[in-house]
């Protein structure tokens, strides 16, 4: 699980490739949980939250450089 102040310290390029490796963990967690293979489901609700964070900083950057 990341902490939204170490997301809010990364570049927009850097959000970016972490959303892209958030949703790729998240597509595998689905397709490990319906193989039966998941051990631990509590990682889907971590990958999912992680993404949420992420893309709330991004919404906020885009608002603050909107209203500047």
């Amino acid at each position: 699980m990341t902490k939204a102040t170490d997301i809010r310290t990364k570049t927009p390029d850097e959000l970016n490739d972490m959303l892209l490796e958030l949703k790729r963990e998240q597509l595998n967690l689905r397709f490990q949980r319906a193989t039966g293979q998941q051990e631990n489901t509590s990682q889907i609700r971590k990958a999912r939250r992680d993404v949420a964070r992420v893309k709330t900083i991004q919404a906020e950057r885009a608002r603050a450089a909107a209203k500047a």
